[in-house]
């Protein structure tokens, strides 16, 4: 299974998918997400996992149970490669085109407790936000979900507030429509991206173990 790069008809699908997000619209054209989307974002992983680990691309299909939106299905494609419980790599190919990201997306009560600590810690905090700074230089925007205020039991005035109120930190580049998207070389890319995450990507494993 060799990657040659997302078609054309992947952005499409999602252009057309994002204006009619219907059951209809998807049975007419479940064979342009399967072979526009589905196979190449396969391939691309399967170029990734010798390095990084197998990927899990997750399933097109909405969990509407407890939501007001009940359109059916996600209007992107993503997939994961996991290195701990919520943290790894990520990759996502949408209308607006492809993205990267690293990080951990969601940490139970006491890993996000053990996170926390290590921020607070004088040797360990500097070090993530040099990684994080480091990242950001290199154009990778650092995001995540966080408090309003200080979490509970740490001082608002902490040198490292701002990270401390992270309640996730990932850290996410857009490739757009760069031509690359379409071609074999995304897949260097890729890897490439990915690799610069890694410092950061183990540290939080590191400090969660």
């Amino acid at each position: 299974m060799t990657f040659d790069g997302f078609p054309e008809a992947a952005l499409d699908f999602y252009d057309d998918l994002e204006i009619d997000n219907s059951k209809v619209f998807w049975d007419a054209h479940k064979d342009t997400y399967r072979d526009a989307v589905a196979a190449p974002m396969a391939a691309l992983c399967a170029g990734l996992a010798a390095e990084f680990g197998e990927a899990k691309a997750f399933r097109p299909y909405r969990d509407v149970r407890f939501s007001k939106d009940k359109t059916p299905y996600k209007t992107h494609q993503g997939a994961f490669v996991a290195v701990a419980p919520a943290t790894g790599y990520y990759i996502q190919i949408s209308a607006p085109g492809v993205r990267v990201a690293a990080g951990f997306y969601h940490a139970e009560a006491d890993v996000l407790a053990a996170i926390r600590q290590a921020i607070d810690n004088d040797l360990f905090g500097p070090e993530l936000e040099n990684i994080l700074a480091t990242l950001a230089k290199s154009g990778w925007e650092i995001g995540g979900d966080q408090l309003k205020t200080a979490p509970r039991g740490w001082p608002k005035d902490h040198p490292r507030i701002e990270l401390l109120r992270h309640k996730s930190i990932t850290v996410t580049k857009d490739y757009g429509f760069d031509p690359v998207i379409h071609t074999a070389a995304l897949v260097d890319r890729v890897r490439k991206d990915w690799r610069q995450t890694r410092p950061f990507v183990d540290w939080i494993t590191t400090h969660t173990a």
